[in-house]
């Protein structure tokens, strides 16, 4: 039973999730296309930080026999006198893990360099890089330094990319130091739970380092947990989850009028166990009598990566390519609708600003929902092409969200499960709807998919189909929108 990295990251989120994918690997989910995209960026990355480290030699493995060699490898590399060398793996004992970059720097001295595809280094990598430091140190090794290179955020495109520019390095050497003892322990404890005949409690009260959602969704797929059950009320955590457990409360409909919740949580137990909405209708009509016509439903679909495709454009920053338009011109008017979908290989930001800014007009509110969102890209839009950057300032005035009475709490119904998003509320108020008939279904694989067939010229043969799937999910935002606001207004009558 031999222990990796991975499975020891595993082991500090929930002991049970190692012994699963031990014992019962099958029962764990599947990796999704949006995990696998995160994987691939990371993958990405590591050549721009490698080339920070000119000579250096990749070992690495393509199969698992190469995999099984990797140790022997390595250790031939650093006896033939390589000074750095990528993807190179240690064993000790049971314990094993493949380093990104290690350089020698003295007689069995190493400096040991993670890299990450994040924005900052961060605990997570303080334990992945402890678990190395201790199974270096067990194979003989002195750790010198110990670092993480991740990506500079602030960076801004112009001309080639720069690795120098695009990469950040922070060094954790202290921090990692620290978990010295605690990392001894647990090591020790994990090889002692992938080694149990039995699966350890399941329990989602003992998920740790902010993995209790995802655990929760292992946890319900593996015991078949009914819908609103106790893990289904937002944000509850570790903590209050363990205090009904304790209680022996599995559903909410169970869950005593006197403990104590948030007003969210609150008001989410006293729809599910009402089983109808609660409404507050004045509220409601408050806020619809502050719109004014003509109501313009706005939503954007956008482009992000790592590495910036475009000059101007900074790593992770959400860039729209393409937009969705219901306009409402007066009460009872026919609903109009525009868009606006960028299909050349080349930046959206100009094109799609003329096109909006002939279509949504200067007057009328101009809806949303998470307002932050819309907002946000319109003052990167407005930075990206200064000639616009009036248009947008006046733009963000007219915004409205029509997420707020719902994440006020000013219609709740059991079916949002505490949830305000539009993927929860629109099966409940408009259930004739649904995202579940297009091939594309949510933001991140409209993005992930616009951008590998319009920027990196793959999908050609399903070009035409993805474009027309794109156009699709994206008026389908706004359509809800449209009817959800319809809904709200009935509602307040």
């Amino acid at each position: 039973m031999q222990i990796s990295k991975s499975d020891y990251m595993l082991y500090l989120r929930h002991p049970a999730w190692l012994w699963l994918k031990k014992h019962e690997p099958k029962k764990l989910p599947q990796i999704d296309a949006a995990t696998q995209a995160i994987f691939d960026t990371g993958h990405l990355f590591e050549p721009y930080a490698e080339s920070l480290y000119p000579g250096g030699v990749t070992l690495g493995f393509t199969d698992y026999p190469s995999y099984k060699t990797l140790p022997e490898r390595t250790s031939q590399a650093l006896e033939s006198g390589v000074t750095t060398i990528f993807q190179g793996r240690f064993e000790f004992n049971e314990l094993t893990f493949i380093c990104d970059i290690i350089q020698v720097v003295g007689d069995r001295q190493l400096d040991l360099i993670e890299i990450k595809s994040s924005t900052g280094a961060n605990k997570d990598h303080e334990y992945d890089l402890a678990f190395q430091q201790y199974v270096l140190e067990g194979c003989g090794y002195q750790v010198r330094s110990i670092s993480v290179i991740h990506v500079n955020n602030k960076y801004v495109r112009s001309g080639e990319i720069d690795a120098r520019q695009l990469t950040a390095v922070t060094d954790i050497t202290d921090k990692v130091r620290a978990r010295a003892e605690e990392t001894a322990e647990n090591v020790q404890q994990a090889l002692i739970v992938a080694k149990l005949d039995s699966c350890p409690d399941m329990s989602p009260s003992l998920a740790k380092m902010g993995s209790f959602p995802d655990w929760v969704k292992v946890y319900s797929a593996v015991n078949n947990i009914e819908p609103f059950s106790i893990y289904d009320i937002q944000s509850i955590g570790v903590k209050k989850a363990g205090l009904l457990e304790e209680m022996g409360v599995s559903r909410i409909v169970d869950i005593p009028d006197d403990f104590v919740l948030n007003a969210k949580q609150t008001l989410q137990v006293k729809a599910t166990k009402l089983g109808q909405p609660i409404i507050q209708k004045d509220k409601i009509k408050d806020w619809l009598d502050g719109l004014s016509y003509p109501l313009y439903f706005l939503d954007y679909e956008t482009m992000s990566s790592l590495v910036p495709y475009f000059d101007g454009m900074q790593p992770y920053k959400q860039y729209p390519f393409q937009y969705s338009l219901h306009v409402i011109e007066s009460p009872g008017s026919e609903i109009i609708h525009l868009e606006y979908l960028h299909t050349d290989n080349s930046n959206p930001m100009e094109a799609l600003s003329k096109s909006l800014q002939a279509n949504i007009g200067n007057k009328g509110s101009v809806i949303t929902w998470n307002m932050g969102f819309e907002k946000s890209c319109n003052t990167t839009m407005g930075e990206q092409v200064p000639e616009f950057s009036e248009f947008y300032s006046s733009l963000n005035d007219r915004i409205v969200d029509l997420m707020i009475p719902f994440s006020s709490g000013w219609y709740a119904d059991k079916g949002f499960k505490g949830s305000a998003s539009i993927k929860a509320v629109l099966p409940v108020l408009v259930p004739e709807l649904s995202y579940k008939e297009l091939d594309i279904q949510e933001g991140a694989s409209a993005q992930r998919t616009w951008m590998e067939t319009i920027l990196d010229g793959k999908n050609e043969a399903d070009r035409q189909k993805i474009i027309e799937d794109l156009i699709k999910y994206c008026k389908l935002d706004t359509l809800a929108m449209v009817e959800i606001y319809k809904k709200l207004i009935r509602t307040a009558e």
